[in-house]
């Protein structure tokens, strides 16, 4: 009886075995078909292995200096250039090793434990996401809306993560991840958040930093290092608390490290920020043009914004920030005095000197329909007069302030009254090159980029004044072989009507008014920028020889060929003059100025790079000649402030003179140039290996110094010079010469003027020996 009850019991038994191991292959089965069905694109689009080995990614065009820094990019939303996984600090890969997929190195995209665990608690106890099943949610699906949408996009990421898995190393993976993820604040992929919130390469980052930028994985939003301090701050412990719990630190080094603080060094990337903003905008026009005639192998455009895009320049990060630093360093002082001379009582209708207030109405009201406020409402519908009462209605800017730490200052005001304001701040531009190479060093447009957009390096074209005269005297010692020791007498000079193509007579004065009488070398007299010895000159050889030199040396201005023109009356930008000055130094070849070495694609490919233009200008004699006459400039001239002290008492003089005394001893071969009313002050300084150009002037012609004593080139721009140059040789990796310029094997042109005076000296004493033999 016992052994059929017990057989009666297995036998009732038997069914619901049977069911549960038919329950248990159905549902095997069915989670193989679901995902089967998810892997066929039953649920929606699944990328395809093409897409897998090439994952659409925004990246952003690189700008990269001569010395290996990046000075920016070019993007529209992803502000994202990739790392490679070598490029990645071994505590950031702990840190979010431990903190986002302990078992990362151990699964195949799914983790079998977390995923159990995740449904057994709920998601009390943490998640189940493996880095694999983020990137493939970052990289390939869309927010879900619904419950069922989250299930059949958590099966989706299950499935591209095994995709993922199996094309790619566990080492690839994580630098995809963190290069795909956005840390906001423009800062998108690992190497922009490391630039932005430490100001460093990611390889640089220490392990507390490392974990703050794991800790904003969970959600950058919430964890934001500029808007949550303490939050972020916890969160970033947490992380270190759990390099510990899994053996990458020490509890020693964890407690250390959590007690430190936190030290965010914020540096936003935007195209309106940073160094070379001038630069990088010019690139950004050049690259328009530079893709519409190189087109992609299969006829495409580049996107300048998206493709990722590398573009190598010449420009010297170091370099560059010195010229920053000198030009705000300067220009800061020199706006105070200008404001200082036109104050109400000073100067009634300042900024403006010397015009009436109906010229004043008509510049302010031309500026008003020039700018972008005009543009905009009139593409919206509104009429002339609608537009312009908008103009007149107050309201809340932010407006450039040389005196606020920023630069900035929040105000209330009309916006023509913005408008006038910003015509107060004097403007400049300068441009530093190699004149051997033409590889541009340093430019910078304008005093801050923010707010003064226009670059003055290559957009503006001002009067060149005395800068200009160099070409007079370079074209009368090519043609005429004059030695700069050959002299002309200082008398008022006149060139008669109908000649050069003058109407009427020229007759220049020199800008003291004073004429001396007495024979002046041509050293002495583009020292002195003596106008009568220019007018003479000019005289000999002609207005078209010298506008012929010009334009071989780079001028692509339009410059009349009349007499005038050697006194600086054409428009000329900083960009062409330095390359012009470059030849001097360049023992005569020109060398058009190169911003741009090389261009590769987001695979390294190369897809440009560029070709020196160059043109045999002058010969070697001539240009040493003519770097010998600039040299006299800077010993005995208007660039000999360069040299010592020349103002000892005078204190206020002094403090516009940003740095002044510089005492510099090396060779420089320099040019002032300072045009009428003193609207543009210029100075171009060169060594060796390096020439500098510097304007500073006013956005009208009409807004300038009331005397020469402030508004001349030698107070305006010489100052620009001399603390960019005095900072470049305070490094000397920078390589700046201090040596004289090198001199011609053979040189056919004396350039000693000492020794021709001896020379003419004792002609006359043998005359005079020859006259006592004579027998009247």
């Amino acid at each position: 009886m016992a052994k059929k009850r017990q057989k009666k019991q297995q036998q009732n038994f038997f069914p619901f075995i049977k069911w549960f191991w038919i329950l248990f292959g159905a549902g095997v089965f069915s989670i193989v078909l679901i995902f089967l069905l998810a892997s066929w694109g039953a649920f929606g689009e699944m990328p395809t292995f093409e897409r897998l080995e090439n994952p659409t990614t925004n990246l952003a065009t690189e700008f990269i200096s001569s010395d290996g820094e990046t000075l920016g990019k070019l993007y529209l939303n992803d502000n994202r250039t990739p790392v490679t996984y070598e490029g990645l600090p071994q505590n950031l890969v702990n840190a979010l090793v431990a903190t986002e997929d302990a078992r990362y190195f151990d699964h195949s995209g799914i983790d079998a434990r977390g995923t159990l665990r995740a449904v057994a608690y709920l998601g009390t106890k943490g998640g189940a996401s493996t880095i694999s099943q983020q990137l493939s949610k970052l990289l390939f699906t869309e927010k879900p809306s619904g419950g069922v949408e989250r299930i059949i996009q958590k099966i989706k990421e299950w499935v591209i993560a095994i995709r993922l898995e199996r094309q790619y190393t566990k080492e690839e993976i994580i630098a995809m991840y963190l290069n795909q993820y956005d840390f906001i604040n423009n800062a998108d992929g690992i190497r922009s958040a490391a630039r932005i919130y430490f100001g460093k390469e990611p390889a640089d980052l220490r392990t507390e930093e490392s974990a703050v930028l794991v800790g904003m994985l969970k959600n950058s939003s919430l964890y934001n290092p500029m808007r949550r301090e303490e939050l972020v701050f916890n969160r970033r412990n947490t992380v270190l608390g759990q390099m510990a719990k899994y053996g990458y630190i020490s509890e020693e080094v964890k407690d250390s490290l959590q007690a430190r603080e936190m030290k965010i060094n914020f540096n936003p990337e935007s195209h309106r920020e940073g160094l070379a903003t001038y630069f990088r905008m010019y690139l950004q026009r050049w690259l328009n043009n530079w893709v519409k005639e190189n087109p992609k192998p299969n006829g495409e455009e580049y996107n300048i914004y998206l493709d990722g895009l590398k573009v190598y320049t010449t420009i010297d990060s170091r370099m560059q920030q010195n010229a920053e630093e000198a030009v705000q360093e300067h220009m800061k002082n020199l706006q105070a005095e200008f404001f200082h001379q036109n104050t109400p009582q000073r100067n009634a209708t300042a900024p403006f000197l010397d015009i009436s207030r109906g010229a004043i109405d008509t510049i302010l009201t031309n500026s008003m329909k020039r700018s972008a406020r005009w543009r905009h409402l009139k593409r919206e519908g509104l009429s002339e007069k609608e537009i312009e009462a908008t103009f007149h209605k107050k309201e809340e800017m932010t407006v450039f302030d040389w005196n606020s730490d920023s630069y900035e200052k929040d105000t209330i005001m009309t916006p023509m009254d913005s408008i006038r304001y910003y015509k107060t701040f004097l403007r400049t531009a300068m441009m530093s090159m190699e004149p051997q190479t033409g590889h541009v060093k340093a430019w910078v447009g304008g005093v801050d980029y923010k707010h003064f957009q226009y670059d003055n390096v290559i957009q503006g074209s001002r009067q060149a004044g005395s800068l200009f005269k160099p070409f007079v005297y370079a074209a009368a010692i090519d043609q005429l072989r004059y030695s700069p020791c050959f002299t002309l007498p200082d008398n008022m000079y006149s060139i008669e009507p109908g000649k050069h193509g003058n109407m009427k007579a020229w007759t220049p004065k020199n800008s003291n008014g004073k004429y001396s009488g007495e024979n002046l070398s041509l050293k002495e007299a583009l020292a002195g920028s003596v106008n009568t010895i220019t007018a003479q000159l000019m005289d000999r050889v002609g207005p078209g020889s010298v506008a012929s030199i010009a334009k071989s040396m780079g001028i692509t201005k339009e410059i009349p060929e009349v007499p005038s023109i050697a006194l600086g009356t054409p428009d000329v930008n900083v960009y062409e003059m330095v390359g012009a000055f470059g030849t001097y130094a360049n023992q005569g070849v020109y060398v058009k100025p190169v911003m741009v070495t090389r261009i590769e694609d987001k695979n390294g490919t190369v897809l440009y790079e560029y070709t020196p233009e160059t043109k045999d200008v002058l010969s070697k004699d001539v240009a040493y000649a003519m770097v010998n006459l600039l040299e006299g400039v800077t010993q005995y001239g208007s660039g000999a402030w360069l040299r010592g002290d020349y103002h000892k008492n005078e204190t206020r003089f002094k403090e516009v003179m940003s740095g002044y005394p510089y005492n510099f001893e090396n060779p420089i071969a320099g040019k002032t140039g300072t045009t009428q009313n003193q609207s543009d002050g210029w100075f171009m300084g060169t060594v060796p290996n390096l020439v500098t150009g510097v304007w500073v002037g006013g956005e009208e012609r009409s807004i300038h110094f009331s005397s020469i004593s402030y508004g001349q080139g030698a107070v305006m721009s010489l100052p620009i010079w001399a603390l960019y140059m005095k900072k470049n040789y305070a490094n000397d990796e920078l390589g700046i010469s201090k040596e004289a310029f090198e001199e011609p094997e053979e040189m056919s042109i004396n350039i000693d003027c000492s020794k021709e005076q001896e020379d003419e000296e004792q002609e006359k004493i043998d005359t005079e020996d020859d006259l006592d033999d004579l027998d009247f």
